[in-house]
């Protein structure tokens, strides 16, 4: 929100330097984030909490000037010479400004035009150059010395144009420092979402006022109506009044539609508006004025369509309606949008964008006007379904109060008629089916100092809140309070006492609030097992020696089947956004490894040895359910040198399907989890480097070397890229706070090695655990440290040898006892995996 200083102090009668009030606001809540200085000088305060900007007009050579005649230049049809008098004496300006040369060679003018003259040695801004600047030099343009000039806002530094130069309202007075007659300063407010009663001039004001305590100056909202009645020219109805609160009309007619005065077309242009007619300019200004957007409609084509008095109707569109809006582009509407409609068909979208076939022109005589509130929600909708972002979209999706549509109006057509002629028509049609109930809410000083932990009287709050126009009745030490008719961010119950809280809170200072200790009981803490365990698990894979990443969880189909080899079939069904940020995120990612392999490649030209991990959800679309499956995944990726190159030596062989499988068991070892690997089958892995991860019977993931299919869809990378991606959700439900531990065994191990012959199909881990199992509850550790096939092996098998521990915790084995348990073990390893003992 772009806000004029001096149009800032006509509803504040205060003489608070800008940069102070900039403050008080920002302590407030309305954080001022810059201040544009147009023509004054910038302060010379080395701290500021604001960025400070702008360009500054020297007083005593860039002042108002009169310009008595325009006279051809004799050597240059494209250049004039104009006669300047700026207060003392007057000057020969050459300039090829267009809109002097219809004053060319008519001799005086009377009255004569007022501009902006620039002596010589002034300060410009560049037109051609922006950012730079120039001075004033005296020289000749084709025979003529020149050494002045008359000024466009380009050069000033008000806005880019340069078509013309500035012609000032004929009030202007002659010799003024141009810096005294229209120099000023513009805040540039943000404002958060429940702010919007600020999204206007008199907003700003009204908080500036209460901070200052002292009165508001509303303007004058006298109205003329000499004019015929409008009833009976018009007529309104409101067909859903949940979507259109209030909806009013009024009329002009007798107009002269024209440039509006530059002090006008100057204010809007500080503000961020662009000025186009005294017609719009009138409906702009009021919405900068007081926050409520206005329309005005050509009666007489209203009038021309419907065939006689038009009668405006508000509804929802017809499926397939189609409306050219102002911007000139046609566009199809749904039964969502909102459209101000005649009897002929869709004239607007509700508080979005006018229509382009009864938009005001230059011919336009009558003007019907139209000052109306309609549902936040729908607005939003709609503006986010048509991309459309207006001033009065951003207005209405935040809240405009009903109670605005009447003085906005009246201070529309007032000046519409003072900047373009007329007669305003008497009365207006005003159709209110759904009047808002303003919230009364009570509060007690007890409830203060408790929230506030400031002690104040009843008499104090009910002062406070009124400076901001709550009407208060105090009764006691408690105050009941009703909200202003111009907010709508004030609730009921509970929630309007916090929001009454907020604005003492305000207005009080929260820099005057002392420091106070909390005086009440904490609340017992209760703890949060999920988000605990899930914090372990991080705090687990990074002294494992990974770095946590987060990717976006919006993504495209196209960027998840990059991690597979060319023509592995994915049939997926993802949860696809309605209304896209961009093509590349326009649906939820179903797997972490994508997003994580995405951040590898961003970083492999830079980094060659890598090591990553990610918790996060993904999303599975659900048949019976409009919401997705959130399930929490755990996805790592290695890559890089085994080891970073050093002087003494170091490894450089590539991290592998081996060095991800020891970390995740060094991962399992410290949950206490007892996790098996077995063949996998993910299309996206390397077939001889893959395996599947179960806990017990579970399935927990995939593990792997990526395809070389698929690694060549990567730039940059060097290494092999191992990856895996498992459920995080199972392995947080399968980690337990404490787990049963055993003593240090008081008695010696026996240790020997066992070799079995087996069919090459046969996973050793298979073996191992037939082993394990056989030899419980003295087998405590079972190691594989051999596989061989060669001579005296047969075609289709395999030796692996095991490095076998038994242990019994009460007493040292005998040889007797180890023997019996390893016949158990082979009879075991032969009855369920067909292999048999190696000797």
């Amino acid at each position: 929100m772009r806000v004029p200083y001096r149009w800032l102090r006509e509803f504040v009668d205060t003489d608070l330097p800008v940069e102070e009030a900039a403050r008080r606001l920002t302590m407030a809540g309305l954080e001022v984030t810059a201040i544009h200085y147009v023509g004054l000088p910038l302060p010379q305060a080395k701290r500021l909490d604001f960025k400070v900007q702008g360009f500054a007009w020297d007083p005593r050579r860039i002042v108002v000037g009169e310009l008595r005649e325009v006279m051809a230049h004799p050597n240059a049809d494209r250049l004039v010479l104009a006669r300047v008098f700026d207060g003392w004496d007057e000057h020969i300006v050459v300039t090829g400004a267009p809109n002097l040369f219809p004053y060319k060679d008519r001799g005086p003018l009377n009255p004569p035009l007022k501009v902006v003259f620039a002596n010589e040695g002034a300060v410009l801004q560049d037109p051609y150059n922006p950012g730079q600047t120039f001075r004033l030099k005296r020289r000749k343009l084709r025979g003529v010395p020149s050494y002045a000039m008359v000024c466009s806002e380009r050069e000033l530094g008000i806005s880019d144009e340069h078509e013309g130069i500035i012609l000032l309202d004929p009030d202007a007075p002659t010799g003024m420092p141009l810096a005294e007659y229209m120099g000023d300063a513009v805040l540039d407010i943000d404002l958060t979402p429940n702010l919007a009663r600020c999204l206007s001039i008199l907003g700003v004001a009204r908080e500036l006022a209460a901070l200052l305590d002292v009165p508001l100056k509303y303007p004058d909202l006298t109205l003329p109506m000499e004019g015929p009645s409008i009833q009976g020219r018009a007529e309104v109805v409101i067909r859903e009044p949940d979507l259109n609160p209030r909806f009013a009309v009024g009329l002009i007619e007798g107009v002269r539609v024209g440039p509006s005065p530059y002090w006008v077309q100057y204010r809007l242009r500080l503000a961020g508006m662009r000025p186009i007619n005294n017609i719009v300019d009138a409906t702009n200004y009021v919405l900068l004025e007081w926050g409520q957007p206005l329309h005005a409609f050509d009666y007489d084509l209203l009038v021309e369509r419907a065939g006689g008095p038009p009668t405006i109707i508000t509804r929802r569109a017809e499926p397939g309606e189609t409306l050219t809006t102002l911007d000139g582009e046609t566009r199809v509407l749904d039964e969502d949008t909102v459209v101000v409609a005649d009897t002929r068909g869709a004239l607007s979208i509700a508080g979005v964008m006018g229509g382009l076939e009864t938009e005001v022109r230059d011919t336009t005589t009558r003007v019907l006007l139209e000052s109306a509130t309609w549902n936040p929600v729908n607005i939003r909708r709609t503006r986010k379904r048509l991309k459309l972002l207006t001033d009065a979209a951003y207005r209405y999706e935040r809240g405009v109060h009903p109670a605005l549509v009447e003085p906005a109006m009246k201070r529309a057509l007032q000046l519409m008629r003072a900047w373009a002629g007329g007669q305003v028509a008497q009365g207006f049609v005003d159709v209110y089916p759904k009047p808002h109930q303003d919230p009364v809410n009570e509060i007690t000083e007890e409830e203060v100092y408790r929230g506030l932990g400031i002690r104040l009287s009843a008499q104090d709050i009910a002062d406070l809140l009124g400076r901001l126009e709550f009407q208060c009745r105090v009764e006691g030490s408690r105050v009941v309070v009703k909200t202003p008719p111009h907010r709508l961010d004030i609730g009921e119950g509970v929630v309007g006492k916090a929001d009454l809280l907020e604005e003492i809170a305000r207005l009080y200072g929260y820099d005057r609030i002392p420091e106070t200790r909390l005086a009440d009981e904490l609340p017992p803490q209760v703890s949060q097992p999920e988000i605990e365990r899930e914090e372990a698990l991080r705090n687990l894979m990074t002294r494992l020696g990974f770095q946590e990443v987060i990717t976006y969880r919006l993504t495209a189909p196209e960027r998840e089947a990059r991690m597979y080899p060319e023509g592995a079939a994915l049939q997926r069904t993802y949860v696809r956004l309605v209304n896209p940020i961009s093509q590349d995120r326009q649906v939820l990612r179903q797997e972490l490894l994508p997003g994580i392999l995405e951040v590898a490649e961003a970083n492999a030209r830079f980094v060659e040895r890598q090591a990553l991990f990610e918790i996060g959800p993904v999303f599975l679309p659900q048949e019976d359910s409009l919401l997705p499956q959130e399930p929490t995944r755990l996805a790592l990726l290695l890559t890089g040198p085994r080891e970073e190159a050093f002087w003494a030596g170091s490894d450089a062989g590539s991290l592998d399907f081996y060095d991800l499988k020891g970390r995740l068991e060094a991962l399992f070892r410290a949950l206490k989890l007892d996790v098996t690997f077995e063949p996998g089958e993910h299309p996206a892995l390397h077939p001889g480097k893959r395996a599947r991860l179960k806990l017990g019977e579970q399935y927990l993931g995939e593990m792997g070397e990526i395809h070389p299919l698929a690694a060549q869809h990567y730039d940059h990378f060097r290494h092999p890229l191992v990856v895996a991606e498992l459920d995080a959700d199972a392995i947080l439900q399968a980690m337990r706070p404490v787990f049963p531990v055993e003593p240090i065994p008081q008695y010696p191990p026996v240790i020997e090695d066992l070799a079995f012959v087996v069919d090459v199909e046969v996973p050793a881990q298979a073996v191992r655990e037939a082993i394990r199992v056989a030899g419980q509850p003295y087998v405590t550790r079972v190691v594989l440290f051999d596989v061989y096939t060669g001579p005296g092996i047969p075609e289709g098998k395999r030796s692996l040898a095991f490095r076998v521990t038994y242990q019994a915790p009460d007493r040292t084995l005998t040889d007797k006892q180890v023997g019996k348990i390893r016949e158990r073990i082979v009879r075991h390893v032969e009855k369920t995996l067909g292999g048999h003992l190696r000797t």
